[in-house]
């Protein structure tokens, strides 16, 4: 007999990719809603009690022998939840940023098959600088935005959110194993997303920003704002067949019943 909690018979996994998040791991994990059937964390060589908490929490913890950085972590997150049967895979942060109370919803869109990947968007709703988004940081994600919309001829709210939900077919499509090990991942795999002709779909998702949310200094900042404007432009090129990055070669498969350019996933 199916599992209650399941939205539309599909098993709902929620990961969150963790460097010492002891402080905020136990509120994260207190909102998530009762249609998370698993919830795995993988853990990145913390400093801290982070293991330990989530492990007193019930959690499914998987933990990197060296620190990866956090596109390695996601790598780990989708491997571990695709083998543990997942259909519907929802990425949080456990720093309490973005709200573990709107997962229902995101892993809906998914679950019910409107869209292939669903976003919490911070900037849909007006509430990024008032929940304490840092100007330089909004002003830039707006730039990167638009420039990414122009390029890859989207029309997405913003593409650096660490909330999102993805079925397990787009994520067994997505050549993850080639993406960044660091926080250029994200953006990757949208770029990724978009080439493939995925379904993408957004809701507004306020955020908190405090001491112990997690976040980038500048100079790991600009760099990953060269990295999201070189991601743009060779997906780009990748969707005219005129140049494909590493990121960007795939095999030929099937995806939505469509021809399409994808990969396999990752490796479980």
């Amino acid at each position: 007999m199916h599992d209650q909690r399941m939205i539309n018979q599909k098993r709902i996994v929620v990961v969150l990719p963790a460097y010492n998040a002891e402080k905020t791991l136990e509120a994260t994990v207190r909102e998530l809603p009762d249609v998370v059937d698993e919830r795995i964390l993988v853990d990145d060589y913390s400093s801290d009690a982070t293991v330990e908490t989530a492990r007193r929490l019930g959690l499914t913890v998987a933990v990197h022998e060296r620190n990866r950085g956090y596109g390695g972590n996601q790598k780990t997150c989708y491997a571990q939840a695709l083998a543990r049967g997942a259909d519907v895979v929802v990425m949080i942060h456990p720093d309490y940023q973005y709200s573990p109370l709107l997962v229902t919803a995101l892993a809906s869109m998914v679950a019910y098959d409107v869209y292939d990947l669903a976003l919490g968007s911070r900037i849909l709703g007006g509430h990024a600088l008032r929940g304490g988004m840092p100007r330089y940081k909004y002003f830039s994600n707006r730039a990167l935005t638009i420039f990414q919309n122009v390029l890859m001829g989207a029309h997405l709210s913003e593409y650096h959110t660490g909330f999102r939900a993805y079925s397990k077919e787009l994520l067994t499509a997505l050549p993850l194993e080639s993406n960044s090990e660091d926080f250029l991942f994200d953006n990757q795999v949208l770029a990724q997303a978009l080439v493939v002709g995925a379904r993408i779909g957004e809701i507004s998702c306020p955020t908190k920003y405090f001491p112990e949310a997690s976040s980038i200094n500048l100079r790991r900042s600009l760099v990953y704002g060269l990295g999201v404007v070189r991601t743009a432009i060779e997906g780009r090129l990748a969707r005219h067949n005129l140049y494909r990055s590493p990121v960007f070669q795939f095999a030929q498969s099937r995806f939505k019943g469509r021809t399409v350019p994808v990969a396999f996933g990752p490796r479980v």
